[in-house]
């Protein structure tokens, strides 16, 4: 008689890791300021930041959750004959294949070390950042992307950066896929904010599309910041990870990098994204500047679309909506007028000698760049009025939602909502009205959280 067995996996998995990716050669300097960094102040980020990619995939976009569930997790720096090591204990076993750490994991993991440490040692404690003054901002974004080696390439602007939600619907995210697959028959390389959702399919589907065009080189660039990686960790595709000190600098890094942008359904977060777009490109100083940006999604999608327009009509004007194109259900259309626009990009930037790699040109206004620190008092201080200039009501706009998106899934937003209920906004009464429609039908259409969980709304409206 057969007896039947089964097979026990473990939750948690131990384990020595060597570099991959961009750390395997150090000096001895440089190994012993990550030591140190790894036993101060930074520690508990890089900490967070390692344990959320080594979650790839988790079914929870709840950051407390995640911490709460392996709060045992501990990593640490060790010296070793050729350089570092990192030593796990308490890991998810999803990171491994038979005991061995995903390679793509690991490259992620060494990423979240390259960066903690470098935005510690050489932006923030260096001294060389002025980081209240707008240029230098600028250039400490520069100086992290090029040590994430993003820069390197030197070929034709090919770099479309994809927005959208990361709940979304089984046909938007097909669509994200098609979308991508003949944006990577064309040529083109995809930057996402890395997670899962509208910033994985369009990665997923440009796979197969420079697979076909025997392109063994494409780029799937993620860029990510402390604050949201537990929610949306790095998935698998992401071949060039950059981890950004704050959202505000990731937005910048996505606008300087990107030579086309494509914008698929989402929610608070990626309103926040149209937001900030609408703000620089509605500039005086940027008023020349081309950037093809399609917002696109299936056709069940185009009452989502509907509602985005009137609302950037309504509180920006109908000028904003003239930056924008709406394509539905039409995934070669919105590859070809991509690469219409990537063209244009690359002739504006070469009559002007400008980087084809960074937008030097592209003027992101202070108000855009200062760090908005959230918390109840200074979302309740926003000025959603329109008795102002309209790129600065975008930025005020862009921050109402930047705070939605932290009491939705940030861990230390989470744990303000619990202690001190909602999150306030107010503003003049037609600008409060079109906000309470568009979050409303975010919340109605399953775009706030993950599909599977409930939502309970971190805000309340306020006349």
């Amino acid at each position: 008689m057969a007896v039947e067995t089964s097979i026990v996996v473990p939750e948690f998995v131990d384990a020595r890791v060597g570099p991959r990716g961009s750390l395997e050669n150090l000096s001895q300097a440089e190994i012993g300021k990550l030591l140190d960094s790894s036993h101060g102040g930074q520690y508990q980020l890089f900490r967070k930041c390692a344990l959320a990619v080594l979650n790839s995939g988790a079914d929870t976009d709840n950051a407390k959750e995640i911490f709460d569930r392996y709060r045992d997790f501990e990593i640490e720096i060790v010296r070793h004959a050729w350089g570092i090591k990192l030593e796990i204990r308490n890991a998810p076993a999803a990171a491994f294949v038979d005991g061995e750490m995903i390679r793509g994991i690991k490259e992620h993991l060494f990423a979240v070390l390259r960066d903690v440490i470098f935005i510690s040692n050489e932006i923030i404690d260096s001294g060389r950042f002025d980081l209240a003054e707008s240029g230098a901002i600028t250039n400490a974004v520069f100086h992290i992307l090029r040590n994430a080696r993003l820069l390197d390439f030197k070929a034709r602007p090919n770099l479309v950066v994809a927005w959208g939600g990361h709940s979304i619907g089984t046909s938007e995210y097909k669509y994200t896929k098609k979308v991508g697959y003949e944006v990577g028959l064309r040529g083109l390389d995809v930057c996402t904010g890395c997670g899962p959702g509208a910033m994985k399919g369009p990665m997923k589907g440009a796979t197969i599309g420079h697979a076909k065009q025997r392109l063994a080189q494409g780029r799937y660039i993620g860029l990510t910041e402390p604050g949201i990686i537990a929610a949306e960790p790095p998935n698998p595709i992401v071949n060039q990870l950059v981890i950004m000190p704050d959202i505000e600098k990731r937005l910048e890094a996505f606008v300087r990098l990107a030579h086309g942008i494509v914008i698929f359904p989402g929610g608070a977060g990626t309103a926040e994204e149209i937001l900030y777009l609408m703000g620089i490109l509605l500039d005086p100083a940027n008023r020349d500047q081309p950037l093809p940006v399609v917002l696109t999604g299936p056709a069940e999608s185009r009452a989502y679309f509907d509602q985005v327009s009137r609302f950037i009509a309504g509180t920006l004007g109908e000028q904003a909506l003239q930056r924008l194109s709406v394509i539905v259900d039409d995934p070669p259309e919105v590859a070809r007028q991509l690469v219409r626009g990537t063209e244009a990009v690359r002739e504006y930037r070469r009559q002007r000698s400008d980087s084809y790699n960074f937008n030097w040109l592209l003027c992101v206004p202070h108000d855009f760049q200062r760090p908005f620190e959230v918390t109840h008092e200074s979302m309740r201080a926003l000025a959603l009025t329109r008795d102002q200039p309209v790129h600065q009501l975008a930025a005020n706009l862009r921050r109402a939602f930047s705070g939605i998106v932290t009491g939705n899934v940030k861990e230390y937003g989470i744990a303000a909502i619990e202690k001190h209920g909602p999150y306030e906004l107010a503003g003049d009464a037609q600008v409060m009205q079109l906000l309470d429609e568009l979050l409303t039908a975010f919340a109605a259409q399953l775009r706030m959280k993950l599909p599977g969980t409930t939502y309970q709304p971190c805000y309340r409206l306020v006349a």
